[in-house]
């Protein structure tokens, strides 16, 4: 019996190692391009190819280089930076409180093909956003709308997965018999939803606003279409123009602009990392729910 026990106890240590080490490798997957962001972002040009890309070099550029990134083309990047967050934050609020009431609605009320279109909605989460970035277009330069805030911002206000997120996290978030106990109360349904509901949505509700916040974010084919001003771009299309210079300006590589852009996009993360620190809680809380039934 000890024997087996001890074989047992081996076996595990042997599957636990093997599953911290394949856990340390997808973390060096997604880690590894991080820092040699940040430490590329430290370096002159000359330090950007002579040295090794994870290591340090000297002289220590890093400030120079950001306050290079805010100066170029008279600052044009704070533009990029501000329009990203009219885009995202906008569009993700009113995309997420769409789902919300979408959502609960699929969730908690029975109507006429409540199955039917949920299905339909299904369905489109598999439709890819470059089939529909063409059509998307035709139907704005009609309305006008090309060229505006509003040809980024309506787009992103459909999201099928923030739906379909928002249903299942309603249907076990919300006892039923908690709103039928305040119907008895003659509670109205939008008095219930305002009260009750929306307080035990919040985990899904922050969860939904992040995906979607990171979704137009780096969102790069919308706004490129839509967008032919330059100071309309957001950071992606924007850090896409200065690559491009960095690599065809004057016919061959120009290592100046490539360490601004090095650092300009590494200063492009840095809003979405903290919306993550922040909203942390929440985010885990609502990845967490449904895991465990009553």
């Amino acid at each position: 019996m000890k024997s087996t026990k001890l074989q047992r106890r081996r076996g595990i240590n042997k599957k636990s190692k093997a599953l911290t080490l394949l856990m340390l490798c997808i973390a060096a997957y997604f880690v590894m391009p991080l820092l040699w962001l940040l430490i590329s972002s430290t370096k002159d040009t000359s330090g950007l190819y002579s040295s090794f890309g994870l290591w340090i070099s000297h002289p220590f550029v890093f400030f120079q280089n950001v306050q290079s990134v805010f100066q170029l083309d008279n600052g044009i990047y704070l533009k990029w930076m501000r329009n990203s967050f009219i885009y995202s934050f906008g569009g993700a609020l009113g995309s997420t409180v769409i789902s919300t009431l979408t959502g609960y609605g699929f969730a908690k009320y029975r109507f006429i093909g409540n199955k039917q279109i949920f299905s339909m909605i299904l369905v489109s989460i598999m439709v890819p956003s470059t089939a529909l970035a063409i059509p998307t277009y035709l139907l704005f330069a009609k309305l006008n709308l090309v060229n505006t805030a509003w040809a980024i911002i309506l787009p992103s206000l459909v999201s099928p997965l923030g739906v379909y997120l928002m249903k299942v996290y309603s249907e076990t978030a919300i006892p039923q018999t908690l709103l039928e106990a305040a119907r008895i109360d003659g509670a109205s349904e939008f008095r219930i939803f305002r009260l009750i509901s929306i307080r035990l949505l919040a985990p899904g509700f922050v969860t939904v606003l992040l995906l979607s916040t990171v979704g137009i974010w780096n969102n790069y084919l919308l706004p490129l279409i839509m967008l032919s001003e330059t100071e309309l771009q957001p950071l992606t299309v924007g850090l896409s123009i200065w690559y491009a210079r960095a690599n065809f300006s004057g016919g061959g590589a120009d290592g100046t602009m490539q360490v601004v852009v090095i650092t300009a996009a590494l200063i492009s993360i840095i809003p979405l990392i903290l919306a993550f620190l922040f909203l942390q809680k929440y985010w885990e809380d609502g990845l967490s729910a449904g895991a465990v039934k009553e």
